[in-house]
Formats: C-alpha cells, structure tokens, sequence
C-alpha cells in the first residue's frame, strides 16, 4: 500500500485554501442573511462571523463602560482639587500681600483717621448750628451789610451726613459782599455757598444765597468719640 506524504509548502497552501474558502462562505451567508427576520431567541443559529462581530462589538462596550465608570470618579476628585488648589493659592497671595504691607497698611489708616477726625471737627454739633449763624450774622455786621434774613431750612438726611441748608439775604455795595462771602467761606465750620443771586436795590445790592452746613449721623459709626467729634477735648 503506497502512501502520499504532502510536503510542508503545499500542507500550508491547502489550509490556506480552506480558510478562504470558509471567509468566502461566511460572507455569502452575510450577505444572504435577512437582517430584519433575525431573532435575538435564534443567535445561536446565526453565522459565525456574524456572532463573532457581535461578540467583538459587546467586549468593546464593556471595555469603554468600565473605563468610563473607574475614570469619571478620578476625574472629577482630581477638578475639584485643581479648583481647591487655585483657590488656596489665591488666597495665599492675598494674605502674604496683606501680611507683608501690613505696616504700610496701618500707616494709611491711621492717615485716614486722622484726616476723618479732622473733617469732623469742622462739622458743628446740632447745638453748635444756632452758633454758627451767629457768626455768619456777626460777619455780615463787620462788614456793614444789612441783613434781611438769614432762615434754616429743614435738615436732609443723606447716609453717613445730616445737611442744614439756610437761606442767607443781606444788603450792601459789591465790596462788602466780596469780603462777607470770603469770611464766611473762611469759617472754621464747613459752609458750602450755593445759588448766588446779586439785585440792584436802591443804590446796594441785595445778595440772596443758599448756605449749607453739615453735621456727622451718630447712628453711621458709634466708635467715633462725641466729643472729638464736637471739636471738644
């Protein structure tokens, strides 16, 4: 009995023959399969290749799903300790600012103060505003002036001052008004001039004028000393 020996090329060229063959059937049976009629209860009769793609398809999901599920924890911890961090430094640079300005700091306020105490110095006290138009009277007086009136007006709050307006009318040459404004604007209270109106009367002029007057609310900052604030010590 005789008995034929294949040799090794022609062993692999006959498996490679076999695969083909087998690819060329598997994908003729893709193309002839009807997608529509297929039944997930039958997917153990469906093609190989078929079941193989699917396979494939569902490791690929459920490598992507894993990966997602262990990557989205690590991910939002790692922003939020990024936020965390900026934050953190931000503030680092804010108080080092501070600390390392701190003496200038507290030169500059202590500058404001002072300067804050020597404006409300200059404001009268409430009992100090009938005083005040004393003076204004005794000014107009010095400078020969007839005064007509001098009326106060009611006071108008505003948030961190009470402003006293008053109308002032005096009578005199061009001269002695000159030198009354400039003594009243020279008063060691603050006195604002407002809505100058000059009328030829006779042979005078009559100066009309609103004045105003401030005063410092007491309710805006109780740590300031009543009678520094009087001018008092």
């Amino acid at each position: 009995m005789t008995r034929f020996t294949l040799s090794r090329p022609a062993l692999n060229r006959l498996s490679l023959t076999k695969v083909r063959s087998a690819a060329r059937e598997q994908w003729r049976q893709l193309r002839e399969l009807q997608w529509r009629e297929l039944d997930v209860k039958e997917a153990g009769t469906w093609p190989v290749s078929l079941q193989a793609l699917i396979a494939l398809l569902l490791l690929l999901v459920s490598i992507w799903v894993a990966q997602w599920l262990l990557a989205s924890t690590p991910r939002e911890t790692h922003r939020r300790l990024a936020v965390e961090e900026q934050q953190a430094l931000q503030r680092y640079e804010t108080l080092s600012y501070q600390a390392v300005n701190l003496p200038a700091m507290k030169a500059q306020m202590g500058e404001l103060q002072a300067r804050m105490q020597s404006a409300l110095e200059m404001l009268p006290s409430d009992a100090e505003v009938p005083a005040l138009l004393d003076a204004i009277s005794d000014a107009a007086r010095e400078q020969q002036l007839d005064i007509d009136s001098i009326t106060l007006r009611p006071a108008v709050e505003q948030d961190f001052y009470i402003e006293q307006p008053f109308d002032i009318q005096v009578r005199g040459d061009f001269h002695q008004i000159a030198s009354f404004l400039a003594r009243v604007a020279a008063m060691p209270r603050i006195v604002t001039l407002h809505d100058f109106t000059l009328t030829p009367v006779d042979d005078h002029l009559r100066l009309a004028m609103l004045a105003k007057t401030y005063r410092y609310r007491e309710d805006t900052d109780s740590n300031v000393d009543p009678k520094k604030r009087d001018g008092k010590s």
